[in-house]
Formats: C-alpha cells, sequence, structure tokens
C-alpha cells in the first residue's frame, strides 16, 4: 500500500488526491489530505464571493472527493510548524505532495501603503469570507465615502461589486454576521476601480464585468476618452487580433460609455491608463486619496508614463494587483518565481529531485488560470508520484500516522469534525434568520469542531 500526505485541500490538492485514488495502474493508494485550516476547500471556500453560489457550489464535488473510503481528511494540521516539520512528515507517509497555494498578495511598492485604510483585496476577501486568520473587526467602513481598488482581474471586480452591494443581496448569502452588519452599514457611495493599461488587456472575465451592470441602485460609469486611448478600442482589425474575450470586454464598457449613470445612490468608475503613484496621506494617519500617473500605450504591449497626475478621492484603497507564493519551512523556494522549483511536479534541491516530494497548484506553477486548471496540473503531479510508486513503497513507515500527529501534540479535525461545523454553521444561521453563516474565528470552528467527539 501507498500512503500519500497531500497538504492542502483546495481545487489543487483534491483534483491530487482524487487523481491518486481512481488510477488503476498502482493498486492500493491511501491519501490523507492535510490542511492548517479545521475547514477544507482552500479558496473555494474563503477565497470565492458569498454571492458567487455557482463557483461556490464546487464545493459539492469536492466534497464527494474528500468523502472517498480511501482519502481521509485531517484539518487543523500545520504542516512546517513547530510541531510537525516537512522532514517529519516524510517518516510518515511514502509521499508527500504539497498544494499550499500562494497566499500573499503582492504590494504596490509606492509610498504610503502603511496608511490605515490601505489594505490588499486578499485581506479584504478573506474578511468578508470569514478566514479565522482574519480578526472580525478588520474593517470599518462607516466613515468611508469613497473607494479605489487598484487592479484589472477578477478579484478586482469582486471586491468592486461587494462594496457595492446592499444588504438585501447579501443577507442570503453565508458572510459571516459582523462582516455583514459592516457592509450593511457601509458608508461607501463611489467606488474606482483602475488599471494602469487599456481596456483591452484587462484580465477578468466578461461574465464577471458584466456583473457590475446588475446590481440594484448602482450607476456604472467609463470614461469615452479613456476607453479611445486603446488602440484595439477604435480600430476594428486591432479588436479583431484579439481574443474574444477581450473583444466582449470591449463591447460591454462601449456600453457603460454611452450610458448616463447620474442619480444612482452608489457609483462604479472603471478607469484605465492610471499608473498609481503614491497613496496620499489626511487626518489620522488614514489615507486620502491616490496619486496616479497618466499612462500610455508604447506600442510593444506595455505602457509608459506621460508626465501627467491626478489625485483620486478615497478612504479606503484595495490594492488587487496578484497573489504570491510563500516559502514554507523546510521545503526549496524560488523567491524570483515565488514557487518550488520542481520536474514536472517533483520537488528539486540544489537541482536533484528531492525522493517522495512533490507539489501542485499554484505553488508549482504560480497564481495563474482558474479554478479548472488545477486539474490538469495536479494530474501531471499526481503522474509523475505514480510513475516513481515502486520505489517509493518499499520504504517501511509507522503505523497510522494519525496517532504519530496526535502524539507530537496535534489535534486533527476529522470529517465528522468538518461536519459538526457545517451543522453548527447552519444552527447559526437559523438563529439569524438566514441560511447557514460561516463561523469566523478558531475558537468558534475548533469548538464545534469537537462537537462530534464523546464528552468524558
Amino acid at each position: 500500500m501507498l500512503r500519500v500526505a497531500v497538504v492542502g485541500s483546495g481545487p489543487s490538492g483534491v483534483y491530487a488526491a482524487q487523481t491518486l485514488v481512481q488510477q488503476r495502474e498502482v493498486p492500493g493508494v491511501r491519501v490523507d489530505v492535510l490542511d492548517r485550516l479545521p475547514a477544507p476547500y482552500g479558496l473555494v471556500r474563503y477565497g470565492v464571493a458569498p454571492d458567487h453560489e455557482k463557483i461556490k457550489s464546487l464545493q459539492g464535488s469536492l466534497r464527494t472527493v474528500l468523502e472517498d473510503e480511501r482519502i481521509r481528511f485531517l484539518g487543523h494540521v500545520e504542516v512546517g510548524g513547530p510541531l510537525l516539520s516537512t522532514g517529519r512528515l516524510l517518516e510518515l507517509y511514502h509521499a508527500v505532495v504539497y498544494c499550499v497555494g500562494a497566499a500573499r498578495d503582492r504590494l504596490l511598492g509606492i509610498p504610503g501603503e502603511e496608511l490605515a485604510g490601505v489594505h490588499s483585496a486578499t485581506e479584504f476577501v478573506a474578511w468578508y469570507s470569514g478566514h479565522p486568520d482574519t480578526a472580525a473587526e478588520a474593517f470599518d467602513l462607516a466613515g468611508v465615502g469613497s473607494a479605489v481598488v487598484i487592479g484589472a482581474g477578477n478579484v478586482a471586480v469582486d471586491v468592486t461589486r461587494m462594496l457595492a452591494r446592499g444588504e438585501p443581496e447579501l443577507a442570503p448569502t453565508d458572510m459571516p454576521q459582523p462582516a455583514l452588519g459592516v457592509l450593511a452599514g457601509s458608508g461607501v457611495r463611489s467606488v474606482a476601480m483602475v488599471a494602469r493599461r487599456g481596456p483591452s488587456q484587462g484580465k477578468f472575465t466578461t461574465k464577471e464585468l458584466r456583473e457590475l451592470g446588475t446590481l440594484p441602485g448602482v450607476g456604472v460609469r467609463v470614461d469615452p476618452a479613456e476607453l479611445a486611448l486603446d488602440p484595439a478600442y477604435a480600430d476594428p482589425g486591432a479588436a479583431a487580433a484579439l481574443p474574444a474575450v477581450a473583444r466582449r470586454n470591449l463591447e460591454v464598457l462601449r456600453g457603460w460609455a454611452e450610458q448616463d449613470p447620474d442619480g444612482t445612490p452608489r457609483a462604479i468608475t472603471l478607469r484605465f491608463y492610471l499608473r498609481p503613484v503614491e497613496l496620499l496621506g489626511g487626518p489620522g494617519g488614514r489615507v486620502s486619496g491616490v496619486r496616479f500617473e497618466r499612462t500610455a500605450p508604447d506600442g510593444r504591449g506595455g505602457v509608459t508614463g506621460t508626465g501627467e497626475y491626478e489625485d483620486v478621492e478615497a478612504q479606503l484603497v484595495l490594492r488587487s494587483v496578484g497573489y504570491q507564493g510563500v516559502p514554507l519551512p523546510g521545503l526549496p523556494f524560488d523567491p524570483a518565481t515565488a514557487t518550488v522549483p520542481h520536474a514536472a511536479g517533483r520537488v528539486l534541491r540544489g537541482g536533484r529531485v528531492s525522493v517522495g516530494e512533490y507539489v501542485a497548484g499554484w505553488i508549482k506553477r504560480g497564481p495563474t488560470g482558474v479554478i479548472g486548471t488545477n486539474r490538469p496540473c495536479a494530474k501531471e503531479t499526481a503522474s509523475s508520484l505514480l510513475q516513481d510508486a515502486g520505489a517509493l513503497a518499499r520504504r517501511e513507515l509507522p503505523d497510522d500516522p494519525l496517532d504519530a500527529l496526535r502524539a507530537a501534540g496535534l489535534e486533527p479535525v476529522e470529517w465528522p469534525g468538518w461536519l459538526a461545523i457545517e451543522t453548527a454553521e447552519a444552527a447559526l444561521g437559523r438563529s439569524l434568520g438566514r441560511g447557514s453563516v460561516k463561523i469566523p474565528d478558531w475558537t468558534g470552528l475548533l469548538t464545534a469542531a469537537a462537537a462530534d467527539r464523546p464528552t468524558g
């Protein structure tokens, strides 16, 4: 029997586990899926906007995999922490697949990022998604009238939409009650989503973009003059050469540029060809605005500064300019790419394959692609592991690694514990007159998980 640990229960980790147990070439594979959190599903639970029910429904297919009798979920297990090193983990399993994602956002690298009111979109998403590492009081929007979101990807669109939504649309979601209360009482009336390049180069999908135009009581503004700066906007030949999604995005933006959104209680403004150069401070050390430099196409797919500047008012600034992987103690790490060096998923140490260690997902390839991109990525890694199975399985292992984890002082949350959390979240929602509501703190999650254990 080949015993494998998969570290991370997001899509890449679950897809890796699924591939390993459903293949037929190597019989008897058993997989433990470990996660630092007591809840599974990774960014599907903690990174997908709560009003995106269709994407969140992917939890159902991930759940089916984790309920396979050949797979065991062990939450609340931190690998690389003081109780469990990567070396010790490899002693307990024939192979370890690290699927730990890219947990840190990129900085803008401009003056003023230390000001109050300046956050990463990653932190904002984690807060309204109920991630237990984010304090419930992390955001206070009562005194915020204007917000700026810097970025042009789907995450930027998500946080822009969440800032503009009202309580009636958010209450039916599983958003934690503290976050719902803050957003319901928000003073935000204007949100500007700003990109340094043109509309044809936006990284958002058309479906996400269109959603901004369907929000009740929200008008969308687009400056035709900024659209006209994009060479593909006015040139049918250049537009025809664009990918289909970019062409569709331009048509959506063109439609908004021709509308008059005045009179709506809230407004979203999409800005292009503006590069942030400084975050401006106001009273009490809080951000008061963003200074942008106007950019222009450089003819090579990039932009260049023009020396013209514009200040945009904001009491809240969210940067959404990409994710980065972070080093896991005990694993090699390439700071240039923020990934673990590998060959077809096999971890490389000093350029040589590290026997029994593998990677999949964002920590393998960088933060690229959509959720489905993780499936072929995980399959490649699992295929490499299965090719190595004969040599890996020769090593004798201790008995059930769960016993060793407990002996080390860890208290793993098994699948019944996760089901107990689900039950507690459903009960919390009923008590609030809502559907299931996430428990957003460590104490609450672990207390709920312990409900499946016998007393005494």
